[in-house]
């Protein structure tokens, strides 16, 4: 049985990067605990898996003595995942008085849930739809757009998409703008995104427009590595994909902010709908739930503002997903910038691609955007756990051996 959508509030938070899962997650998992125990003076915090694996890197730890703050913390790692989903931490108080330990699980997005359910989420929202599929067909049945759903759901939802509109495209300038050089770290990556887009203004045509995008997208995703405000669309990991469709068309073809209020609200639908039936966390899934679904969501907005019908905008947002599928989460040492960065500014340009190619048709095709996404998961639950956000894997992996042979040739040098 289908999960009801939750609201959009529960796709998009502003929040600081590197990691939804990782950092915004995790801080507000310390926060609740600190509230419950506002007395302690230490704390004695684990991290399970995927946030023990890649959790230094991601800045998890900062997080989570941000939001325990004043109190003290001292931390264990243990990468072997609990059984419920492999980002866990458990809380505890070790000075203070005595209050019960507690086991708290980052789901992706910046959710949380514990074997209770949900963790502080977002307003209750009652859509008459359980995934894209029912969407669809009240599309049909109401001859309105994927936007008039949540519309008609969700209380006081423009001036709240106003607000993450605002903020996706404040981290856009930021990144543009910025005059710094390196990325935080240790890899040494170069912030590319105001290169990029000098370049970009000087030629033309399709060049011109991909070029863009992809200067849109490096901006967040670069802003999101060195830890700044960016929107999680679905992850931060992601963040980057959908502003830089939204920016394109609203900087480059001059659409108005209303319409893109209204593809801002398909894409949270078709995010809504991810999380309730499927995943967006990398380290349950991989990087097609973040990336993969990131795309969906764009190549859905993108349809929409080009023109596209209900049935096109679905199709192009199936087709988004479905070219991503067995995408790996294998950050190089557990940083959000190899490949993640380069991820969100091809993914960009690939949802332009999908709404393009969805709109040669009537959008008729063989499969639903829902299968899609269960075929995602059932993938995510195959791939084996190096390629799920542990830095094991993949790329990671490949990083690890070369830095190890060159330490090794250095010191039979000395």
């Amino acid at each position: 049985m289908m999960a009801r959508l939750t609201s959009l509030r529960e796709v998009y938070r502003i929040g600081g990067g590197p990691s939804s899962s990782h950092t915004i997650g995790p801080l507000r998992a310390a926060r609740l605990y600190r509230e419950r125990t506002p007395q302690a003076q230490r704390y004695r915090v684990t991290l399970y898996g995927s946030l023990a694996a890649t959790g230094r890197a991601h800045m998890t730890d900062h997080a989570v003595e941000k939001g325990l703050a004043p109190g003290a913390c001292e931390f264990r790692w243990d990468e072997s995942p609990l059984d419920r989903h492999p980002n866990a931490i458990r809380f505890a108080v070790a000075e203070g008085p005595s209050a019960p330990e507690w086991v708290v699980y980052s789901t992706g997005g910046g959710a949380l849930a514990d074997d209770l359910g949900p963790v502080a989420p977002g307003p209750e929202v009652a859509y008459p739809v359980a995934c894209v599929s029912e969407a669809l067909e009240w599309c049909h049945t109401t001859r309105r757009h994927f936007w008039s759903l949540p519309a008609e759901c969700e209380a006081e939802l423009w001036p709240w998409l106003g607000e993450v509109w605002g903020a996706m495209r404040e981290a856009v300038g930021r990144g543009l703008e910025s005059d710094e050089d390196v990325l935080p770290g240790g890899l040494d990556v170069t912030r590319k995104a105001g290169a990029a887009f000098a370049r970009a203004r000087n030629l033309s045509g399709v060049m011109r427009d991909l070029s863009l995008l992809s200067a849109y997208a490096l901006a967040v995703a670069e802003e999101n590595a060195a830890g700044g405000t960016v929107v999680t669309a679905p992850t931060c990991g992601s963040a980057g994909v959908l502003p830089a469709i939204l920016y394109y068309f609203a900087s480059d073809q001059k659409v108005g902010e209303r319409h893109i209020l209204q593809g801002l609200a398909t894409a949270g639908l078709i995010g809504a709908s991810v999380k309730a039936n499927g995943s967006v966390s990398g380290a349950e899934v991989g990087c097609q739930g973040e990336v993969g679904v990131a795309c969906a969501m764009a190549a859905a907005a993108a349809t929409q503002l080009l023109g596209g019908t209900p049935a096109q905008t679905e199709y192009a947002a199936e087709m988004a997903l479905e070219h991503h599928l067995g995408l790996t989460c294998d950050p190089v040492m557990g940083l959000v910038q190899i490949p993640c960065i380069e991820r969100n500014a091809i993914a960009a340009m690939r949802a332009l691609e999908c709404a393009t190619y969805a709109l040669l048709g009537d959008g008729r095709h063989t499969i639903s955007f829902d299968e899609a996404v269960e075929v995602m998961c059932k993938t995510g639950r195959d791939m084996q756990s190096a390629y799920r956000e542990t830095a094991h894997g993949g790329l990671a992996e490949l990083w690890t051996r070369r830095r190890e042979r060159l330490n090794g040739t250095a010191r039979r040098s000395e």
